[in-house]
């Protein structure tokens, strides 16, 4: 069973935008567009783990400018196909590759800190204050375990040393995947994001959570 993340979303490519299609998720969807809108409205806005670009079109609209980066080439080339300005730009790179510029005054992440290893956190936390400029916005969305329908296929199947769980995916070409899958609570996303924040602030939707705030001066 393959347990690589970046391959599992590389082979998931062709086959990713489905999870935007839920029918039960549309108004999770369209809120937390809304809020992303506002929050990003004329900012120059850094997106890291864009994936097939779902989220980057949508920010896009309001932002200043944008440069949606993953680390899959396949994934970007698919996120290059939809309806983009010319103020966004795209790059492969791993974001703990970036280089560490303050030339963005704004971060966003969509369904990564899942994907994120809980003994890795405090390195992604250094990372996003290295990238923002003093005073930055960031703000990440991601899934809620939530029970029923398309989430009873991906219930936790594995939970290592350090708390992380797991997911046994199947992709639509037969193949299995051990996909790091983390659920955290409110009071640890809190908790957690005050290290870098005195202004975090948590939304919860029905299928989704968001958490944003600005990095401390």
């Amino acid at each position: 069973m393959n347990q690589d993340l970046s391959s599992y979303y590389h082979n998931r490519a062709k086959e990713y935008d489905k999870v935007y299609q839920i029918p039960e998720e549309q108004q999770d969807l369209a809120d937390a567009t809304a809020i992303f809108q506002q929050l990003f409205a004329q900012k120059n806005v850094l997106e890291i783990a864009c994936g097939t670009g779902y989220w980057t079109e949508q920010i896009s609209r309001t932002a200043a400018s944008m440069l949606a980066t993953d680390i899959n080439e396949s994934v970007i080339e698919i996120a290059k196909g939809r309806n983009l300005s010319s103020k966004v730009a795209f790059e492969v790179v791993d974001m703990f590759q970036l280089e560490t510029e303050k030339r963005f005054d704004a971060l966003f992440g969509g369904f990564i800190w899942s994907h994120i290893l809980l003994q890795d956190l405090s390195k992604f936390l250094q990372k996003t204050v290295d990238i923002l400029q003093p005073g930055g916005v960031f703000a990440f969305i991601d899934s809620k375990p939530v029970a029923g329908g398309y989430h009873d296929k991906r219930r936790i199947t594995q939970t290592d040393a350090h708390g992380n769980t797991f997911q046994t995916r199947t992709l639509e070409d037969g193949t299995q995947h051990l996909v790091l899958k983390n659920f955290p609570t409110r009071e640890f996303l809190e908790e957690t994001l005050a290290r870098i924040s005195n202004d975090v602030r948590y939304t919860d939707l029905e299928h989704y959570w968001i958490v944003s705030g600005k990095v401390s001066a």
